[in-house]
């Protein structure tokens, strides 16, 4: 099979190898033939699943198949995710849903679930694992995987092997992946963005740089909006242009960027595959249904972030030395302070008092739509919340929490709340939340 995939390619429906004119399979007659001069050359991919949490909420809730679906918030949060009917109306993630309901008001709004997408997600990586040790996680739903010496294990090459994954996938757990496969991290993440969804893109070395030449500069990573119009102040608008320019022409313009900029516009990237990626930082957020401003009402919520991030730092067994505040205001600016502290920490105590400090610095009559707290600058837990002979009563906090902890643990979450928490403010209801 190794030589007609090398000749001809293979059917991503059902695996057969292809004939040197089939449009279509000769087995099943489907038009998803899979050809490239370098099919069996390469193997870094990149697989993103397909609109991912409207996918399992379409799987779970068959009503929804034909329907156009938008995970997110009420009124005043954001979209999560949109399934690709919405997106045919213009909604988009991070859109606030208030947008999106008017580019589509007869779509279906469901609630973010994130235990499931977690528990999902967890299995396909596990099914990912199983073509190579390899596997370099980006977020939930999607990764780089470096399959380079693993044509002896699967009896196929990378390409078989992925397109064999990939209908698994749709298979057994009822959700779509899009697959890119390239030679380096760069163009295996553009090619898997290319033909969503149940897309399977390739791009070899010999057309890299044509192939970029005609694309605009904002495919390079880190090229945003504002970064895309200074480029073009300057005359720089495709990738092609940046391909004439030298590299110290670029760094001079631009800096450290200037260096990216002439890398990966000739399709030059040297980064690896990085298995077991860490998480940076570990952080709980909200969107409130009215904007607020007074102490009384962002302390609860400030408190419940922080006992939410306290028990996913116990669960992982680390613990963090920065502690970051999130607010955004009425008017969509966003507000980030952060404290770093003596030790590491995953007490909720000492992540609330801390945010609590910088949160009442900011409470200057400000309007709030959101508030998030987290921490950063991750360590393992076995150095965090030594006794802090200052403050004598932290110890006995300290005690005192992991004492409602073991309750929570025993008798539900809700067993024990703190005086802060009691109630959750003027707001009636614990916000909508999600997590980072």
């Amino acid at each position: 099979m190794t030589v007609n995939v090398l000749t001809h390619g293979f059917c991503r429906d059902c695996l057969t190898p292809a004939g040197a004119g089939d449009r279509r399979c000769r087995a099943c007659g489907s038009p998803r033939v899979l050809r490239h001069p370098e099919l069996v050359e390469l193997s870094l991919a990149h697989i993103d699943c397909d609109a991912f949490y409207a996918a399992v909420e379409k799987r779970d809730n068959p009503e929804l198949r034909d329907k156009p679906v938008i995970v997110g918030g009420g009124k005043r949060g954001v979209v999560s995710t949109a399934c690709y009917i919405a997106r045919i109306h213009g909604v988009r993630s991070a859109m606030p849903m208030f947008k999106a309901l008017d580019a589509c008001p007869h779509a279906v709004v469901v609630k973010p679930d994130m235990e499931k997408y977690v528990r999902v997600g967890r299995q396909v990586r596990e099914m990912m694992q199983a073509l190579t040790p390899m596997v370099e996680p980006l977020s939930i739903d999607e990764a780089f995987l470096d399959l380079s010496g693993t044509e002896r294990l699967h009896g196929a090459p990378p390409a078989l092997v992925l397109a064999r994954f990939a209908r698994q996938v749709e298979q057994e757990i009822g959700i779509t992946v899009s697959v890119g496969l390239s030679y380096c991290k760069f163009l295996a993440k553009v090619a898997s963005d290319m033909n969503k969804p149940r897309g399977f893109s390739v791009i070899g070395k010999a057309e890299a740089f044509a192939f970029l030449s005609g694309q605009p500069v904002t495919l390079i990573w880190g090229v945003g909006k504002a970064f895309a119009a200074t480029l073009a102040a300057d005359g720089l608008r495709s990738i092609g242009q940046l391909q004439t320019l030298e590299r110290n022409e670029l760094m001079r313009r631009y800096g450290t960027m200037g260096d990216r900029l002439y890398h990966l516009s000739r399709g030059l990237d040297e980064r690896t595959v990085k298995p077991r990626s860490e998480a940076k930082s570990v952080s709980s957020e909200t969107t409130f249904d009215t904007d607020l401003a007074g102490l009384d009402d962002l302390v609860p919520v400030l408190r419940a972030l922080s006992e939410r991030v306290s028990a996913r730092l116990k669960k992982a067994d680390i613990a963090g030395r920065t502690v970051v505040l999130k607010l955004k205001t009425a008017d969509f600016r966003i507000r980030t302070r952060n404290r770093q502290l003596g030790d590491p920490t995953r007490l909720a105590d000492r992540i609330f008092h801390t945010g609590l400090e910088m949160l009442k610095r900011e409470a200057d009559g400000t309007r709030f739509r959101l508030l998030g707290i987290g921490v950063s600058d991750l360590t393992d837990a076995g150095k965090a919340d030594p006794p802090d002979l200052v403050d004598r009563l932290s110890h006995k906090r300290a005690l005192a929490e992991g004492a409602i902890d073991s309750l929570r643990e025993k008798f539900g979450k809700q067993a024990v709340e703190t005086g802060y928490t009691f109630g959750r403010g003027r707001t009636g209801r614990p916000p909508r939340e999600s997590d980072g």
